[in-house]
C-alpha cells in the first residue's frame, strides 16, 4: 500500500544556484524530455576537455541524475541499498542522503542498481527504483512523503533488468509505466508473461493515491511524455509491445499500436519523439523505427521500417534528438554495430552515418550536439544534416591520467547553468562547459 504525504505544507527550500545564466535540468532528457537545452555560449573545447569543476565516486546506476535551483540528485545503490543523494550542484558538496534496503537482482548480471532518474517537481522529489519501489521525497531534507511499492500493489515479474521507465509528472498527477502481470504468471524469459490491466498508473502526485490504471501492456524502458496536440493534452508510452497514445488526465485511451521485434528476448528502450502531431518510435532488435501522425481516437502511419524496407533507425538504449525535420542520435546496438546517424523524419531517409563511436548518449545545445560515448570519450558535434560535423574530442583524465569515465556508460549528458554533468560506471563529473560570466 502507500505511505499517506505529511499534512504539514513544507517550507520552500532556498536556491542554492549561484550562476543564475541557463536553466535547471529538473527531469529525465531535459524540462520538455526532448534532449534539448535552451542555454547559449559553447565553444570547442581544448584537447583535455573542459575544465573539471568537481567529480564524485558513485554506486551501481545507469540513471542520470537531475538539477534544479542549485541541488544535484542522483539515485545509486551501494551494496544491499538504494540511495538518493542531494548535492550541491556547482561543487558537489553533500547535502543530505536518503536510503532503502533492496534485494533486487539483475537476473542478466548486468547491474543491479537503478535506471531511471529522480524527477523534481516543486518542492518534491520522485524516485523509481530497479525493484519498483516509487517515492516522494522533500526536497528540503530528503524526507519520505509517500511510497508504493509497485512490484507488490501491481503483482510485476521481473522485467529483464528491472524498472527503467522515468515517471513524468503532468498537473497533479505523476505518470508511471508499471506492466503488472497476471496472476501466477511465469518469468518473462519465457515468453509467456501476460500483462493485466496496469501498464500505466497515474498516482496522485501530493499522496501517491492511484488515480487511474490502463493497458494490458508490459512495461519497457521508454519513458512516458506528454505534449499538446491539436489543443489538447496527449500521454504516449513505448510499452513492451507498441505505442500507447492516451488523455493524461483521464486516462482514456486513444490508441495501440503495435510496434516490436519477435524475439522474445528484445526490448523497446527508446522515449517516443514528438514533434506536432508525429510521434517517433525506434527499437534496435529488427523492425527499427516508424512515425505516426496521431488524432483523437487514432492515427495513421506516416512511414515504418518493418519488413517493408532497410531499417532507417534502430534506437537502442537512446533517444534520438529531433532538429529541424532531422532526427540524431546512435543507431545499432553495443560495438562496431553502433553508429551515430541523422534521418529525415518525415520520410525516414537517412542522411550520413558516422561508425566507430560505440554507442553514444548526447544533448543538444547551441546548434551542436554534446555527446558521450559509451566508452567514454566527449565529443563536440555542429548539428549539420548533410554531414558528420566533428568540433572537438577529449578523453577525460584524472590528476594521476587514468580516464575518469570508466565503461560502459549509458547515461545520457545533462547541462543545467553551462555545467555539464557525466557519469560513467562509477562516477559523475561536472564540467564547466560554458563559464559564468
Amino acid at each position: 500500500m502507500f505511505l499517506a504525504a505529511l499534512c504539514v505544507q513544507a517550507a520552500e527550500a532556498p536556491d542554492l544556484g549561484t550562476r543564475k545564466a541557463g536553466a535547471d535540468w529538473p527531469s529525465f532528457l531535459g524540462p520538455e524530455r526532448d534532449g534539448k537545452s535552451s542555454e547559449r555560449g559553447v565553444a570547442a573545447w581544448p584537447a583535455a576537455g573542459p575544465r573539471v569543476a568537481w567529480s564524485r565516486e558513485l554506486g551501481e546506476s545507469f540513471g542520470s541524475a537531475s538539477v534544479a535551483r542549485g541541488r544535484l540528485f542522483h539515485l545509486d545503490r551501494f551494496g544491499g541499498k538504494v540511495r538518493l543523494s542531494c548535492l550541491k550542484s556547482e561543487t558537489g558538496e553533500e547535502l543530505w542522503r536518503s536510503e532503502y534496503e533492496t534485494h533486487y537482482a539483475d537476473m542478466y548480471d548486468s547491474n543491479s542498481g537503478p535506471r531511471c532518474c529522480p524527477v523534481v517537481d516543486g518542492e518534491r522529489v520522485y524516485t523509481f527504483g530497479a525493484d519498483g519501489l516509487l517515492q516522494c521525497h522533500r526536497v528540503a531534507d530528503g524526507s519520505v512523503l509517500w511510497k508504493r511499492d509497485t512490484a507488490a500493489d501491481f503483482k510485476v515479474m521481473p522485467n529483464f533488468f528491472g524498472v527503467g521507465s522515468t515517471p513524468v509528472v503532468e498537473g497533479d498527477l505523476l505518470i508511471a509505466v508499471v506492466g503488472g502481470s497476471a496472476p501466477r504468471s511465469p518469468p518473462i524469459a519465457s515468453g509467456e508473461l501476460k500483462g493485466l490491466d496496469s501498464g500505466i498508473v497515474a498516482f496522485d502526485k501530493r499522496t501517491g493515491e492511484e488515480k487511474y490504471r490502463i493497458s494490458d501492456e508490459l512495461a519497457a524502458y521508454g519513458s512516458p511524455v506528454t505534449a499538446t496536440i491539436g489543443g489538447r493534452r496527449w500521454g504516449f508510452v513505448f510499452a513492451r509491445g507498441g505505442l500507447v497514445g492516451f488523455e493524461p488526465a483521464t486516462g482514456k485511451v486513444d490508441f495501440h499500436y503495435p510496434w516490436r521485434a519477435r524475439a522474445n528476448l528484445s526490448v523497446n528502450a527508446c522515449t517516443p519523439v514528438v514533434v506536432g502531431d508525429h510521434v517517433f518510435i525506434s527499437e534496435a532488435y529488427s523492425v527499427g523505427s516508424s512515425v505516426l501522425k496521431v488524432r483523437p481516437g487514432g492515427f495513421d502511419v506516416v512511414w515504418e521500417d518493418g519488413k517493408k524496407r532497410d531499417q532507417s533507425f534502430l534506437a537502442w538504449w537512446n533517444t534520438p534528438i529531433h532538429v529541424e525535420g532531422h532526427l540524431y542520435g546512435s543507431s545499432g546496438m553495443q560495438g562496431p554495430q553502433a553508429e551515430l546517424r541523422c534521418i529525415e523524419m518525415a520520410t525516414g531517409k537517412v542522411k550520413w552515418s558516422e561508425g566507430g563511436l560505440t554507442q553514444c548518449g548526447q544533448l543538444f545545445v547551441d546548434g551542436h550536439f554534446v555527446s558521450v560515448s559509451e566508452d567514454g570519450d566527449l565529443r563536440l558535434v555542429k548539428v549539420n544534416p548533410a554531414r558528420y560535423e566533428e568540433m572537438a574530442k577529449a578523453v577525460l583524465k584524472g590528476a594521476d591520467g587514468a580516464p575518469l569515465l570508466r565503461a560502459p556508460v549509458r547515461a545520457a549528458p545533462i547541462l543545467s547553468h553551462g555545467l555539464l554533468y557525466v557519469r560513467g560506471r562509477d562516477r559523475l563529473v561536472c564540467l564547466d562547459l560554458i563559464p559564468a560570466k
